[in-house]
């Protein structure tokens, strides 16, 4: 059985709107285990980013328990929570939200400087970052607005991987890419799971889900199934149907 490195006991988070409750995650059990590629399914509403979320200490629950390698985050305040952040996770958004008047380079170096590295060892770091996600030392001097989307996000995967995290948290992160764009940047969580990080990832593209170890699927805030697939091999070709009869069980 693989390790759990993040697991909820009867989890729940509501918001309030309009006056009334609105419950988006019910009394969840889950468990997320270490090497894993991860993938949160269902349809719009489901509170798959909102579990995401909750999950990598972002957003605190309104009941309910999550612990991280065997320890309990959700009692942390928001400092202790910050620096968890920056010690056990990585973020890669559909948005890229990178400073837009820094190049890509200095986006990377500074989320690492965040947590004490020194920026000559930052860059070194990065430069190979940069090499492992196809991007040249160049363009490392490019600000944002000078790339493709693509290229952009791959920048964003490098500031994510700057800190070595555990577990790199993905929500929809090839949502606004062209199909070249979505390869490149699903090369590069594939890659960095085999060597043995841990990606939790939210999509509505079956292609992207297919990258996936395990899917699980959400719908009115609890989990309703499951799918393993095991590691990803590109020749797999009964991947897709696997994951196509799943979805279409699941209501998809």
């Amino acid at each position: 059985m693989s390790e759990v490195i993040i697991k909820t006991e009867k989890l729940s988070k509501s918001f309030s709107v309009g006056g009334k409750q609105q419950h988006v995650i019910k009394n969840l059990d889950l468990e997320i285990y270490k090497g894993d590629f991860t993938v949160i399914m269902g349809s719009s509403g489901a509170g798959k980013s909102t579990l995401l979320y909750a999950l990598s200490g972002m957003d605190k629950p309104t009941l309910g328990k999550i612990t991280y390698a065997g320890e309990e985050i959700t009692g942390l305040n928001d400092d202790r929570l910050a620096i968890f952040r920056r010690k056990h996770c990585g973020f890669v958004f559909q948005q890229i939200h990178l400073v837009d008047s820094m190049s890509i380079m200095d986006n990377a170096i500074s989320a690492g400087m965040l947590t004490g590295q020194k920026q000559k060892d930052l860059k070194k770091k990065a430069l190979g970052l940069f090499e492992r996600v196809g991007i040249s030392e160049d363009m490392t001097r490019k600000f944002p607005a000078q790339l493709s989307g693509g290229e952009a996000q791959r920048g964003a995967m490098v500031r994510a991987l700057i800190n070595d995290p555990d577990v790199v948290f993905a929500d929809e992160p090839t949502g606004a890419l062209n199909s070249a764009g979505v390869k490149a940047v699903l090369d590069v969580l594939t890659d960095i799971n085999n060597s043995g990080q841990t990606v939790l990832m939210v999509t509505h593209d079956v292609k992207s889900a297919r990258r996936a170890d395990r899917i699980i699927y959400l719908k009115d805030g609890g989990v309703t199934g499951e799918l393993r697939l095991g590691k990803y091999v590109s020749e797999d070709k009964e991947r897709h149907e696997k994951i196509r009869k799943f979805l279409e069980e699941m209501g998809w």
